[in-house]
């Protein structure tokens, strides 16, 4: 992946897979993505109601699990942004927060260049060929300079780690005006809810072995209890710790049902 890209984009992909149907829970990570069915022109997701859009579409920051068709998985390019990484893509004034658990289709976003991206992939003739399609779209949807900024960067580092919202107010010298401004606006999520699914996110890390001590987790991810741990395993997942089984450990945000 191009150098300059990397402080926004955490991986680019290609995947084929035999897409068996049904479906998987798909647990949220404050991030967003932006999705590529090459298999079906459609990408679905359910909710409190089912969104469906066409096969290119960007993924808003996510809060809440959402049901997916594996289906669509059989042929999907994906670009998985970093937390707040999307924002140097996305058009001036983009209301990023009002994406937050929605499909937008991509020619909504990106214009011509949305609405044309699937053909492209679908015209690369290799794997290699297709992550290249990634990068240059990208690269050339880039509306302002590929330099983190500081602060919105800090902020994100200190809350994924645990910091009291509080504490991160304190270490910028900013208002919580401020902060809660700039990761509603580059993030998508106010810093409290971003704080709430990125220690979720630290869980599902640490809960890798096969029969976890949740107890013990809780502690050490920064829930007051277990009690308090299983309440927010409950929102984010719509299941409890003991029910979770993933795809794999590799996936740990997809749960087939």
């Amino acid at each position: 992946m191009n150098p300059l890209l990397t402080p926004f984009v955490a991986g680019l992909g290609y995947v084929e897979s035999a897409g068996e149907p049904g479906w998987e829970v798909a647990l949220p990570s404050g991030t967003m993505q932006i999705l590529v069915n090459l298999h079906a022109d459609e990408l679905t997701s359910v909710r409190e109601k089912m969104q469906q859009t066409r096969g290119a579409a960007l993924q808003g920051p996510s809060f809440t699990p959402s049901l997916i068709d594996v289906r669509h998985q059989r042929a999907i390019a994906w670009i998985a942004f970093r937390p707040g990484g999307a924002w140097p893509f996305l058009p001036a004034g983009f209301p990023t927060a009002d994406a937050q658990d929605l499909l937008v289709d991509l020619d909504q976003v990106w214009g011509r260049d949305g609405a044309v991206l699937r053909e492209r992939l679908l015209a690369a003739p290799t794997r290699a060929a297709k992550l290249q399609v990634l990068e240059d779209v990208l690269l050339a949807r880039a509306t302002a300079p590929l330099v983190p900024d500081f602060g919105v960067h800090a902020a994100v580092a200190a809350l994924q780690h645990g910091a009291p919202v509080g504490a991160v107010t304190d270490r910028l010298g900013w208002t919580s005006r401020r902060l809660t401004r700039a990761l509603t606006e580059h993030v998508g999520l106010a810093p409290k809810r971003f704080a709430r699914v990125r220690r979720f996110q630290r869980l599902l890390f640490a809960s890798t072995a096969r029969d976890p001590d949740w107890a013990r987790l809780a502690a050490e991810c920064g829930y007051h209890d277990q009690a308090h741990l299983i309440h927010e395993f409950r929102a984010f997942a719509g299941m409890t710790p003991t029910s979770y089984a993933p795809r794999s450990a590799a996936e740990h945000n997809h749960v087939p049902l």
